[in-house]
């Protein structure tokens, strides 16, 4: 989809940071809110009734964000992914997919909770939306509610899959975080059901992001582990990456009925190829999942900062990072006020 108001933006030479990593990836929160309190990332604890989420004016306008796309193509992004929160309980959603996808040669996709998809996967193809990436935790209903802890149903989201797929937002990834005690027993099972659907299921190990979910190395089931418990039962063959910097690990079934990821940035770091930035609802910038602060964007959009003026400070902030938390990562680090998942997307 093309478009003369939404053209895509003048090259610019590749930014690297301090370790030589370029920039790729943008991830864009479009909400702070979400409809579920997964205890991995939103504890009802907490984000309960009476926590104070962003007012509808703190929030970047669709065409701040999409003013901010073009300009962060300029210096080699070529991924965009849109997170929140839940993305797809911000209003009119669809409106802002059809502004990022007007960028030529942007690859924009969405990760979701599922719970709005069967009623918004047509909508958002037809915005120009490419692909989507759905959590779920467990396929027992047990589970899976315990985990997202406000008894939403696993057939809502399976249902939400299948019009994803109907709509062909594909290939489908589907996500799941495994943590030691509560999800664990749920592996195989969703091994076994996402085989030979043509979907990529993948396992994530529980992470220290933010510093509200009570994260203990104890709690990890790590990637290793996961693979020899899935390996067992339906062998395995490590696959090739499909470009630097992928952050799950590929493995395939060797009677080629699909593939699996696992995500392993606990136990198997891959800092030195992460090529990721994330813009926060309100237009922060943040150079790390596990980043403490952000840098002020907003101020800039709003004050009459000219393109090329917001152009030279993101070019400034990449080329200062040093970010490798994972590959750092101590009982200290581990208890830093870091900043929420929920609030800069996974």
């Amino acid at each position: 989809m093309n478009d003369p108001l939404f053209p895509a933006a003048a090259s610019h030479a590749q930014v690297t940071d301090r370790l030589g990593r370029p920039l790729r990836d943008l991830r864009i929160s479009v909400t702070d809110r979400c409809n579920f309190r997964c205890v991995y990332c939103m504890p009802k604890a907490v984000f309960g009734k009476d926590y104070q989420f962003l007012e509808h004016k703190e929030l970047l306008k669709f065409e701040e964000i999409a003013r901010l796309a073009r300009i962060f193509t300029r210096h080699g992004i070529e991924k965009i992914r849109l997170t929140g929160g839940e993305p797809l309980v911000r209003r009119n959603l669809e409106r802002l997919v059809e502004m990022l996808a007007a960028i030529r040669g942007l690859d924009l996709t969405l990760t979701t909770n599922g719970s709005l998809l069967a009623k918004k996967a047509q909508a958002l193809k037809s915005a120009g939306l490419k692909r989507i990436t759905v959590s779920l935790d467990s396929l027992d209903d047990a589970v899976f509610m315990r985990m997202n802890d406000v008894d939403f149903p696993v057939a809502r989201v399976l249902e939400g899959i299948d019009a994803a797929a109907a709509a062909g937002l594909t290939p489908i990834k589907i996500n799941m975080v495994v943590k030691r005690g509560v999800n664990d027993a749920s592996i195989l099972p969703m091994a076994r059901h996402f085989r030979g659907s043509g979907h990529i299921l993948r396992f994530i190990e529980y992470m220290d992001v933010g510093h509200t979910n009570g994260w203990r190395m104890d709690d990890v089931v790590t990637a290793r582990q996961i693979v020899a418990m899935i390996d067992a039962e339906a062998p395995l063959e490590q696959a090739a990456p499909n470009y630097r910097g992928e952050v799950a690990a590929r493995w395939r079934y060797r009677d080629g009925s699909g593939e699996i990821g696992v995500i392993a940035s606990v136990t198997q770091a891959f800092c030195r190829d992460c090529t990721r930035a994330r813009l926060s609802t309100e237009g922060r910038l943040y150079t790390c999942l596990f980043a403490t602060a952000g840098h002020e964007l907003k101020p800039l959009l709003r004050g009459g900062a000219s393109d090329d003026d917001i152009s030279h400070a993101l070019d400034a902030v990449w080329r200062q990072r040093g970010d490798r938390y994972s590959e750092i990562r101590t009982a200290a680090t581990a208890g830093l006020q870091k900043i929420e998942m929920s609030y800069i997307g996974g």
